[in-house]
């Protein structure tokens, strides 16, 4: 369901959202600064949130539980970076850094989930093998940078779920955002095509992450990257592009509490939505024919990454 479109052309590449039960909160893809637009509920800009610290290239964001904005400095196409960061945006324009270094070597990584205790997972973007899961080795510090430590994998099958850059199949496999809801029981991933929803009853994310997850498609998005749970329990969606939609699955709390919850030892189950049961997610037809689309889509995420300046 179309909840509004974001008609201001500031917000053309929409990366990150967030809400706090009454506004929502959303942030491009790079940027010479720190930016994140508060809107109201018919997607129009009430105020900007900014501080003058000019990231290298901000992929996601996350809300705590104290107001604080937590955007993901975690971009890194060419996997080159020796750090990422966080940035800590206080609703008055305060930043604070954290710098933080992976155990295995550079990642690009585009979802940030932040759990009830304000704990951030960054989860990668990975056209093959599995999506994997990192977080602080130990309390963060400023400037850092503090360790990472990888804590789980995701594993997710291609489908035919149209939409994004790279075309079906390929696309529906590279995590692209992230979110958990307020009480932190609930876990979202997506990708350009699709989310996934993962019961968290206990408030742990890594043990969540290992469960089945209830698949339910987004389709048709131009560059689907945004993703938060609202107040009422759904789940909104948005994408890249000018006049963008904003978009709403009514009831995806409580689908993922219904459904979720399992150990996962098989191919995770799916739903169109509506809260049926689908059959597994279809993957592809060959592995020579998943190579040639990772191969695209590489050169296609390449394309639309933007170069930043490391944060100083």
């Amino acid at each position: 369901m179309e909840r509004c479109r974001i008609g201001d052309k500031r917000i053309g590449e929409l990366s990150g959202l967030a809400s706090d039960g009454k506004n929502w909160y959303a942030m491009n893809d790079g940027g010479t600064k720190l930016t994140v637009y508060v809107l109201n509920k018919s997607c129009a800009v009430q105020r900007v949130i900014t501080n003058s610290t000019d990231p290298f290239d901000v992929e996601d964001l996350a809300r705590g539980s104290d107001g604080t904005l937590w955007l993901a400095d975690t971009g890194d196409n060419r996997k080159q970076r020796e750090t990422v960061a966080l940035h800590a945006l206080s609703p008055n324009g305060k930043s604070t850094l954290y710098r933080l270094t992976y155990p295995d070597g550079p990642h690009d990584v585009e979802a940030l989930l932040l759990d009830r205790n304000n704990v951030p997972y960054l989860v990668s973007k990975e056209p093959f093998g599995e999506a994997r899961v990192y977080r602080p080795a130990g309390k963060l510090s400023a400037p850092g940078p503090t360790p990472l430590e990888k804590v789980g994998a995701v594993a997710l099958r291609s489908t035919s779920t149209p939409g994004g850059p790279v075309g079906a199949g390929i696309g529906s496999v590279l995590v692209t955002g992230g979110a958990v809801n307020a009480d932190g029981t609930v876990v979202a991933l997506r990708t350009y095509t699709e989310a996934y929803l993962f019961s968290a009853p206990d408030g742990d994310i890594a043990a969540a992450l290992a469960r089945k997850p209830v698949r339910v498609p987004l389709p048709n998005e131009e560059q689907g990257e945004a993703i938060a749970f609202d107040s009422d329990g759904s789940l909104l969606s948005g994408s890249e592009g000018k006049n963008s939609p904003i978009r709403a699955i009514e009831g995806a709390v409580d689908l993922a509490r219904s459904q979720g919850g399992e150990q996962r030892t098989d191919p995770a189950p799916t739903s169109d939505g509506s809260g049926q049961a689908q059959p597994p997610a279809e993957s592809s037809s060959s592995l020579g024919a998943f190579a040639v689309a990772g191969l695209l889509a590489l050169g296609v995420v390449f394309f639309f990454s933007r170069r930043k300046r490391n944060a100083s």
